[in-house]
């Protein structure tokens, strides 16, 4: 008989879930849902799939509303282009230009090369750099000399900082970094859910610095040894945009029945398995449910399931943000775009959180003579700014604009994007709640959950737990009714 597996949630984890288990088959037999023992149901809420992932081609502008590229040495970002045909259309960044800009009191210094994990791995860089004071490189070098912590009691990212190297590399250098990639305030972020490896390299080297200057040579020999120079890159994106996988997955979904524009109200469970309760009022028994959806989400989703789990999700706290993509002629860009863009720490008390050149860090994504600018919104402690209009949003990108690169034209093309909670935030804590979940769904077979809130934000550690998931709804499948692998 046939066994349905329903995915709600028709982002990117939902996606790779669903290419997965149309895909997972113990060879040489064919898949299993062309043997009629699997169907695969995907349903999405939004009239189109990809959620975060959204790329508009316009007039030889690549524009991209989400996320703008994926991290090369996390396997699965690489390994599924790879799967659908598209690692020969892989960029990286401009190697041509590879300079990085830090805000300081409204000046643009350059990030010192080296930075491993977010720790310097190269003095000479460090020294020469003006956004640390002499006082401040001094306090780095104690790092030598203070002992790890002994307890294995977690603590955020902004206390383990400061405490190795000191509160202004923190403040100018570390924390706008963790800014640009959670949206997050580093006085709550878990060390232990966000950067481990750090806490293993104190306890391992006992010096930080140290422990980031072997890493580096280690990356730099086993990088040496590569002899394709895109897949050394560690930011990729495909030539027009991250789209494409979306648009290579879903060509990739032929036999799973997907549902767009339909959303699930809620998750009960019966004696065969689940039955998902739709908006229109009809319903669907599944007997196995990958929920990837937000934390948040899927807490709702639940609740009249358990609500002891419904509460440990909604714990995962999210923050709102935007993306401003503005786009002019060079002519009237007074100040070269001579880098990827600036970071603008938390103290600069500014309304933008990062810019980037997308023109120059990406030169195909905009055509000769015309420069793409894209400005983030939005932070932990710093959403209020959303609530405004766009006409509001886009007059603080151009005041922004002016102070910073003396552009005064209105731009000839505007895009913006808002994504209320898309952000999840793994404070302190976040390990444990994990594991809770993780308890908790043990007394549901057959439900898992997969995304961006658990164990990863970046695409590559999405398709992961999207990929992770549709194994183990496979294999509990397979239990069911023991079918022959």
């Amino acid at each position: 008989m046939t066994k349905r597996v329903v995915i709600v949630g028709g982002g990117i984890a939902g996606l790779a879930a669903a290419y997965r288990l149309r895909n997972l088959t113990p060879l040489p037999s064919s898949p299993m849902w062309e043997r009629g023992e699997v169907a695969i149901t995907l349903i999405e809420s939004d009239d189109r799939l990809g959620g975060k992932i959204v790329t508009e081609r316009v007039d030889g502008f690549v524009i991209e509303g989400g996320p703008d590229t994926f991290l090369s040495y996390k396997p699965r970002g690489v390994g599924l282009c790879c799967e659908l045909g598209l690692e020969d259309r892989l960029h990286g960044t401009n190697e041509k230009i590879r300079r990085t800009y830090v805000m300081r009191r409204g000046k643009l210094y350059e990030l010192p090369e080296g930075l491993t994990g977010l720790i310097p791995s190269r003095f000479r860089p460090m020294a020469k750099t003006g956004l640390i004071s002499p006082l401040g490189k001094l306090r780095m070098g104690l790092d030598f000399f203070i002992p790890p912590r002994p307890d294995d009691g977690d603590e955020t990212l902004a206390s383990f900082v400061e405490r190795r190297l000191g509160r202004e590399l923190y403040d100018r250098l570390i924390e706008p970094l963790l800014s640009g990639i959670y949206a997050g305030d580093g006085e709550q972020l878990s060390l232990s859910a966000t950067f481990p490896q750090l806490r293993q390299i104190e306890l391992e080297q006992g010096c930080l610095i140290k422990g980031m200057l072997a890493a580096r040579r280690n990356d730099v020999s086993s990088n040496g040894r590569k002899p394709d120079s895109k897949i050394r890159s560690a930011f990729l994106t495909p030539t027009t945009g991250l789209a494409e996988i979306v648009e290579a997955l879903e060509a990739k979904l032929a036999g799973v029945e997907i549902r767009p524009g339909a959303r699930v109200t809620h998750l009960e469970a019966n004696a065969s398995g689940y039955v998902a309760a739709l908006a229109d009022g009809t319903s669907l028994h599944a007997d196995a449910v990958i929920l990837a959806t937000p934390a948040f989400v899927t807490a709702d989703l639940i609740s009249n399931l358990d609500s002891q789990l419904s509460n440990t999700l909604k714990s995962i706290p999210y923050v709102s943000t935007a993306t401003v993509s503005v786009a002019y002629p060079l002519s009237d860009i007074p100040r070269p775009l001579d880098g990827y863009g600036y970071i603008v720490p938390r103290a600069e008390g500014r309304p933008i959180l990062a810019c980037t050149w997308t023109s120059t860090k990406f030169p195909h994504r905009a055509p000769d003579g015309y420069g793409l600018i894209r400005a983030f919104i939005g932070r932990a402690g710093q959403e209020d700014i959303l609530d405004r209009s766009d006409d509001e949003l886009l007059m603080r990108v151009r005041d922004e604009l002016r102070a910073v690169l003396s552009i005064t034209a209105p731009p000839m093309l505007l895009r913006i994007f808002r994504w209320p909670k898309a952000m999840p935030q793994y404070t302190l804590g976040h390990l444990d709640r994990l594991r809770g979940i993780e308890q908790r769904l043990a007394h549901h077979p057959g439900l898992f959950v997969a995304g961006n809130g658990y164990r990863g934000i970046g695409i590559p550690d999405c398709i992961a737990s999207g990929e992770q998931a549709a194994q183990e709804a496979l294999a509990y499948i397979q239990s069911l009714e023991r079918i022959p692998l």
